[in-house]
């Protein structure tokens, strides 16, 4: 029985044209291993993102939630295994919000862990021959909030969640900073999401 999977990537934020979470998401294939993909772009704000795939979810049924965020400065595609109840925001979010130091659920716990396996899906990408890691930091920002909230709502159900960070695409990134063709970045992901 095939696995269904709603995987999420956000719109273009802080600046950007572009986002590569959304670029490469949306060129999944239809079928990943065994799981059906269904992909969804998330808006950048906080809050809303992650009710727009509770909404979707509540449609789909999914196995599976995994999202997918931007992180500018990192050179590999990185599974985060932690979220943390806490919004800060260094730059205004796409509508505005620039929330500092306040929970993303007042009745939520200070962390929780991702549902998904993150030492295999990180495993899995470096073995697919490209740069992949965990990460125990989703930082503050919209990713952190999706991440958290989502797993704040699936807490004690069926349903697995995860997040998984990517580098900027090449035409993005500064002199010096690091990159990733989204090529590779769809390549990572589909690895990631063979471990799932």
């Amino acid at each position: 029985m095939p696995k269904r999977l709603l995987i999420t990537g956000f719109d273009p934020f802080g600046g950007q044209s572009v986002n590569p979470a959304w670029e490469a998401v949306s060129r999944l294939p239809a079928r990943v291993g065994d799981c059906v993909v269904h992909a969804l772009q998330v808006p950048t704000v906080f809050g809303l993102a992650a009710q727009r795939a509770i909404e979707e979810a509540q449609t789909l049924h999914p196995d599976v939630i995994l999202c997918v965020g931007q992180a500018g400065g990192r050179a590999a595609v990185t599974p985060e295994m932690v979220a943390i109840n806490l919004r800060y925001a260094a730059i205004p979010d796409n509508a505005g919000l620039q929330p500092q130091d306040i929970p993303c659920a007042e009745d939520g716990p200070a962390a929780y862990f991702a549902t998904v396996p993150v030492q295999e899906m990180a495993r899995a990408i470096a073995q697919a021959g490209l740069p992949g890691s965990v990460s125990y930091t989703a930082g503050t920002f919209v990713c952190n909030d999706l991440l958290y909230t989502l797993l704040h709502h699936y807490h004690d159900t069926a349903v697995r969640v995860g997040f998984i960070h990517v580098p900027f695409l090449p035409g993005q990134a500064g002199q010096g900073q690091p990159s990733m063709a989204l090529d590779d970045i769809v390549r990572a992901l589909c690895a990631a999401i063979e471990a799932l």
